[in-house]
């Protein structure tokens, strides 16, 4: 099997990229804290803990100061990391599934499967992400994971336009006829020869999807229709809100976490695209 770019090389010319370091780090210390939340805070983070309204660095013992209801803001930051990145990893997971499935087999069988997955990716397309996952959830309940699966539902075509454009220029390349003229079944040269070759852009976009669906996930609690038994910084922000004259920092904390993990995110995306982009990389 051969693909078309150097693991190695990609990692060397991602290293040299400090814009893609920034966000490496940033995203490292982000999945750390959501990792040990219950280690730094153990307990429920929406227990009442002590009096309400503490402003920011008032209280060592609540360095972040407290909500309307007594709850450390400090402990519903860093347990809101952990739903906030499980959210959006398996969201982006379910949504590259799909997304890989449908784009391979349209790109590489063409003819009516393609025209019958194309109209099915578009008629997906007509309908805007968030009103879909809105519907979705409003049907279901408002649980992580009606969440998670109504995020991935919405969000597999524009992996699967990005796998079809690639499997229909690899489809006829050397590399594939010889695996053909050997015999190899549909399946084997789909995931053992095409698609490694086909995996540069649906890596870059891995990170937009997992940006997207945090902040998805953020924008359907801060309307109500996040899990009410869970921690959110999106539930932060619209329980915050009511406050935001005589204690914005109820909002604008959890507000800065969404906006770095995002941009770390976005950093990471933009560094992967430099690397696996040989012209882009030369310059590295």
């Amino acid at each position: 099997m051969t693909t078309l770019f150097n693991s190695q090389t990609t990692l060397r010319a991602l290293l040299r990229n400090p814009a893609a370091l920034v966000g490496s780090l940033l995203l490292v210390m982000i999945s750390v804290l959501a990792l040990i939340a219950g280690v730094l805070f153990p307990g429920d983070p929406l227990d009442m803990v002590t009096q309400p309204m503490i402003a920011p660095l008032e209280n060592s013992k609540f360095f972040l100061g407290s909500d309307s209801m007594g709850r450390n803001v400090a402990a519903e930051v860093v347990h809101g990391a952990r739903v906030s990145l499980m959210v959006g990893v398996v969201a982006a997971t379910l949504s590259l599934f799909i997304g890989v499935l449908v784009g391979a087999a349209s790109g590489y069988f063409g003819g009516w499967a393609d025209n019958l997955l194309v109209r099915l990716t578009e008629l997906v397309q007509t309908v805007p992400s968030f009103l879909l996952v809105i519907v979705i959830v409003a049907i279901g309940q408002p649980s992580v994971r009606v969440i998670v699966l109504a995020i991935g539902l919405a969000s597999w075509p524009m992996i699967a336009r990005l796998v079809r454009a690639e499997f229909r220029s690899l489809r006829e390349s050397e590399f594939v006829l010889a695996a053909r003229s050997q015999g190899f079944g549909h399946t084997r040269i789909i995931f053992q020869e095409i698609l490694p070759n086909a995996l540069s852009p649906v890596i870059v976009s891995v990170s937009v999807l997992v940006a997207t669906a945090i902040l998805m996930e953020s924008a359907l609690a801060f309307i109500g229709l996040g899990d009410p038994n869970v921690v959110s910084w999106g539930s932060m922000i619209g329980e915050g809100r009511t406050h935001l004259r005589t204690a914005w920092t109820l909002s604008a904390i959890p507000g800065t976490a969404i906006v770095v993990t995002v941009l770390s995110l976005n950093l990471v995306g933009d560094g992967l695209n430099d690397a696996l982009n040989p012209r882009l990389r030369s310059r590295l």
